[in-house]
Formats: C-alpha cells, sequence, structure tokens
C-alpha cells in the first residue's frame, strides 16, 4: 500500500467522499521499507569489510612473497585495509545510533531515513573508492612492466565498475527520497 492508496469513506452529513488512512497497514509499508535498508546496509557493511580487509592481506602477501616487492601494491593493500576499518568504526557508530529512535510511526520512518541516508553516504564512499583502487592498480601494473594492454584494460574494468556504483548509488538516492516524500505527506496530514 502506498501512501495515495487511501479508502474511500461516505460522510452522511455533507454528502461528501472523504479520505482516510490505514494508519496499520502505512506502519507495516514503512516497517517494511526499514527492514529492507537495514538488510542492504547490513549486507554491504559486511561485504564490505570482510572483502577490503581479506584483500588487503591477500594482496600484501602476494607481493612480499614475490621477487620484486611493489611499493604501489603495499600502498593498495594498506588503503584496502584502511577502508575496511572505516566500514567497520562506521558499522559501530550507525549500530549505536539505532537506540535514538521510538518505536512510532514517525520514529520508525525517521530510522528508515536515517539508514537510508547512510546507505546513501556508504555507496558515495565505495564509489569514489574505485578511484584510488584504481590509481594504485594501474600504477602497480605500469611499475611491474606490464603490457600496456592489461593496463588498459583494467582501467576499462574500473570504469565500468565506476558506472555499475553510480547506477547503485542512484537506486539508493530514489529510495531515500521515496520515503522523505512520505515523511513530507504525514507531516502535511498531521
Amino acid at each position: 500500500m502506498e501512501f495515495d492508496e487511501m479508502k474511500k469513506i461516505w460522510d452522511s452529513q455533507s454528502n461528501q467522499t472523504l479520505y482516510s488512512i490505514d494508519e496499520n497497514a502505512l506502519h507495516n509499508r514503512i516497517l517494511s521499507k526499514k527492514k529492507r535498508a537495514q538488510h542492504i546496509t547490513n549486507i554491504s557493511e559486511f561485504l564490505g569489510i570482510i572483502v577490503y580487509i581479506g584483500s588487503s592481506c591477500f594482496v600484501a602477501a602476494v607481493n612480499f612473497s614475490g621477487q620484486h616487492g611493489n611499493i604501489f601494491i603495499y600502498l593498495l593493500a594498506g588503503w584496502m585495509f584502511i577502508t575496511g576499518g572505516c566500514l567497520l568504526v562506521s558499522r559501530t557508530l550507525r549500530r549505536k545510533g539505532d537506540s535514538r529512535f521510538d518505536r512510532s510511526m514517525a520514529g520508525d520512518l525517521s530510522h528508515a531515513i536515517s539508514v537510508a541516508t547512510y546507505q546513501v553516504r556508504l555507496s558515495r564512499f565505495m564509489r569514489w573508492n574505485v578511484l584510488p583502487i584504481g590509481i594504485f592498480v594501474l600504477l602497480g601494473i605500469w611499475h611491474s612492466g606490464k603490457s600496456i594492454w592489461i593496463a588498459a584494460g583494467t582501467l576499462i574494468f574500473f570504469v565500468l565498475a565506476n558506472y555499475a556504483a553510480g547506477w547503485e548509488h542512484n537506486v539508493y538516492k530514489r529510495r531515500k527520497r521515496e520515503l522523505e516524500i512520505l515523511q513530507s505527506k504525514l507531516e502535511i496530514e498531521t
């Protein structure tokens, strides 16, 4: 049920059609959107933490065991480890802030908007993070003397990854905007 789907009620005294909101259905819809936003955010955080920290350890170990250590690959490993640590700290702070919302319809909607805002910021951060990772990888390829075609293919991959991240970011922005519109409609009604 969307906000605009309302029940018609006939007012027998004024012979006019009135509209009312099924508050339970609306609250359930808000809870559903909040749960979906939390689920996506949790998955994004867990994947980011595991992938960045795990990849940084793997990349550093492989580079260390190689004959010629590549400074740019060590910088890449360090950057990915720091990124994973930032995601872990950010997740902890977000989870601590969840208790500040009351469990009313307005509180649940505010909580859903807060989670959606966090997800938009997280996706923006992850999208911009493609840039330093791409630079470190390309510098690592250049430093190791690999073919220009490998560098070109890698560059194309990172451009496509940035495009896909932009598409994902816009999906999260639309979901957040839907919640903000719902909140403004509810504020107008009250």
